[in-house]
């Protein structure tokens, strides 16, 4: 492994520093090799790729081959961030199923770490898979792949009893062995106070800017899918001249903390 290559430990040691953590989400090899110039520190190869890459209106068709196909494209030619496959639709309902996805992800697909999406019902699975080996990113608030369950794309965590819901999750996550967490469409106070009791990094999504960290979709940052954006992303393309320009500023207004803005966040 490669000295400058980022680690879990490394994204611990940001988080404890004070130092926010650029994440974006990639799926090819030709955009990892410009994020990583632009010094984005964790790619992760998400299941969005249902929705901007195959046109799905969700993601739960994406399979486990086309998350494993994906995240070598990516890790074969990365050198620098840390490489986060998501686990698909179903293939972690079992701990057992789970083990065998992410020794596909890991294996075949050169992922550093996968992320599952859920709670208390995924607690013996994360321990089981830290257990082994397979560092985990969690992922809490509005989980994508049940979306047909929740009714739509809503904020979740809004009310006391869905804040400390969330809250109870968190830490039983980090208690079974998570390395980090997304927090996806949560009000900021809810994802402020979780990004100062966790241990771990807190990396957020519509989750206002005081978490360690930041993700949006690359697609959506760059402004390429038709239709309006999400409230929580920012097309940074427009006025930058180049690709590579949008990512630069990215990274910067992630690190300097201008991103989220006040417009892209649910007090």
């Amino acid at each position: 492994m490669s000295a400058d290559r980022i680690t879990t430990a490394r994204l611990a040691a940001m988080k404890q520093r004070g130092e926010r953590i650029a994440c974006l989400t990639c799926y090819d090899a030709a955009f990892c090799r410009l994020l990583e110039a632009a010094d984005v520190d964790v790619l992760l190869v998400g299941d969005s790729l249902g929705n901007v890459l195959q046109g799905q209106a969700t993601t739960v068709r994406v399979t486990l081959d086309h998350m494993v196909y994906h995240s070598a494209c990516v890790s074969r030619v990365s050198e620098r961030a840390l490489i986060i496959a998501d686990l698909p639709f179903l293939s972690y309902a079992t701990p057992e199923r789970a083990i065998d996805a992410a020794a596909r992800l890991m294996g075949e697909g050169g992922a550093a770490m996968v992320k599952l999406e859920g709670g208390a019902e995924v607690v013996d699975t994360v321990r089981l898979l830290t257990r082994f080996g397979a560092p985990v990113c969690a992922h809490l608030g509005l989980l994508p792949q049940s979306v047909h369950q929740l009714g739509g794309y809503r904020y979740q965590g809004r009310d006391e009893a869905g804040a400390a819901a969330i809250r109870a999750d968190a830490l039983a996550l980090q208690q079974a062995g998570a390395s980090l967490l997304v927090l996806e469409c949560v009000p900021a106070e809810l994802a402020e106070a979780l990004s100062g009791e966790l241990r771990i990094p807190v990396i957020g999504i519509g989750a206002g800017k005081d978490c360690d960290g930041q993700v949006l979709v690359l697609h959506d940052m760059l402004g390429l899918l038709p239709g309006r954006s999400p409230r929580f992303s920012k097309d940074f393309l427009t006025g930058a001249g180049s690709v590579r320009d949008a990512l630069a500023a990215y990274v910067n207004a992630v690190r300097d903390g201008t991103f989220p803005g006040p417009e892209h966040t649910l007090a």
